[in-house]
């Protein structure tokens, strides 16, 4: 495990804090406060505990040009409205100059200031040291509390940890618990659901887990391309051409480590892409020319609905058809519903199926949602996180 701030003596002391506050925008306004809302905790301890809080975060890809759709300002004030205390903000196209510097000296206990979006410099993603360097001489403690960028080798996230004593905070830490202890010590059986479109972004997560889960469900866009390489016809739908024989090996594996792989039995179908298409129940391996694949059917329904069910731990990630059409919605929401009526542990692993079960109404019934799509797979691969690596052990 990783040192975290509960750990540490912040009291007195200027933090440093990477957070994730990469929230959505529309027309200069926060369209969703997730995330946000998620580094609040860190944020609150630090202050009721005597510390001067300085936030770092980027936001959308400016690619190392400072671009005014891109400012932090907005979240300065969101965090200032939730806090209910002054946020200081320095809109440095530099991210650090003089200005910030001045400022950061004199910020108080229980001062809370925001740093401009770190993207703004190219340094950021480049992990350049001298930008790393540039952002310690702030503070003299530093807390990365962004789950979301942990797979990524950047300046804020592991470059700093040159220069500053590194802690996590307690969104990384209740990460590290949740993800860590679903890999590690299971409640079993261990259920595991993958969907999304492509076998090609989860070869990695699909070979770890049928080393580690009871059984493994395959559902989503990348289904159709296990189901033609079992010899199914699947009309239209998405398939990886070039991965069939990757398809027929993982099922080969999960058999020989005596996990069940389970797949669709029947689909409901659609005569083209588009929310208002005709649509029908088809068996899983006789789609027929010209309709493809859009959501699991009824009978695959039942079929991992009762694997959830017996589940002591689930892990989520991926949908199982395109839920934001309304006509090919129930899969996956009878997967979330499944998963909030279940007694188990339930780990969403961010991206689109923490969207769906929020669409849903069902994220409060989740035990955790990860904050980081991209660092939740990895982590769920086996891969290191530089940007938790990084960081003191306990």
């Amino acid at each position: 495990m990783k040192k975290s701030i509960i750990q540490t003596e912040v009291s007195g002391r200027k933090v440093l804090v990477r957070c994730d506050l990469n929230v959505p925008m529309e027309a200069g306004k926060i369209s969703d406060d997730t995330r946000i809302m998620a580094s609040l905790p860190t944020i609150r301890y630090l202050l009721e505990h005597g510390a001067s809080v300085i936030l770092m975060s980027h936001l959308g890809r400016p690619k190392g040009l400072p671009k005014a759709e891109f400012t932090l300002r907005p979240v300065a004030e969101k965090l200032a409205e939730l806090l209910g205390r002054d946020v200081v903000f320095v809109p440095s196209s530099e991210v650090v100059d003089d200005e910030v510097r001045e400022k950061a000296a004199a910020l108080q206990p229980g001062r809370v200031m925001l740093l401009e979006n770190l993207r703004f410099r190219a340094e950021e993603e480049a992990n350049d040291p001298d930008f790393a360097k540039a952002l310690a001489e702030l503070g003299n403690l530093f807390v990365n509390d962004a789950f979301g960028t942990a797979h990524r080798a950047h300046a804020s996230t592991a470059g700093i940890t040159a220069f500053l004593p590194a802690v996590c905070g307690l969104l990384i830490e209740k990460e590290l618990k949740f993800l860590g202890d679903a890999l590690e010590t299971p409640g079993r059986p261990l259920v595991a659901i993958l969907g999304g479109s492509k076998v090609g972004d989860k070869i990695g997560v699909i070979e770890s887990l049928i080393r580690k889960a009871d059984k493994v469900i395959i559902g989503g866009g990348m289904a159709y391309t296990f189901l033609k390489a079992n010899g199914g016809r699947i009309g239209n739908s998405l398939v990886e051409e070039d991965k069939l024989a990757l398809a027929r090996s993982l099922q080969k594996e999960a058999e020989k480590n005596g996990v069940e792989l389970l797949l669709p039995v029947d689909n409901k179908i659609g005569d083209a892409f588009d929310a208002g298409c005709d649509t029908q129940i088809a068996d899983a391996m006789g789609i027929p020319d010209g309709w493809m694949g859009m959501d699991i059917g009824p009978k695959t329904i039942t079929l991992f609905t009762e694997a959830i069910r017996d589940a002591a731990t689930v892990i989520w990630n991926g949908p199982m058809g395109v839920f934001e059409f309304p006509a090919f919605e129930e899969g996956t929401r009878a997967i979330a519903r499944a998963m909030a009526e279940s007694g188990g542990i339930t780990i969403i692993g961010g991206g689109d199926s923490a969207a769906a079960v929020t669409q849903f109404g069902l994220a409060d019934s989740m035990s955790h949602i990860s904050t980081g799509g991209g660092a939740s797979m990895e982590f769920l691969e086996g891969k290191t996180l530089p940007g938790v690596d990084a960081l003191l052990d306990a």
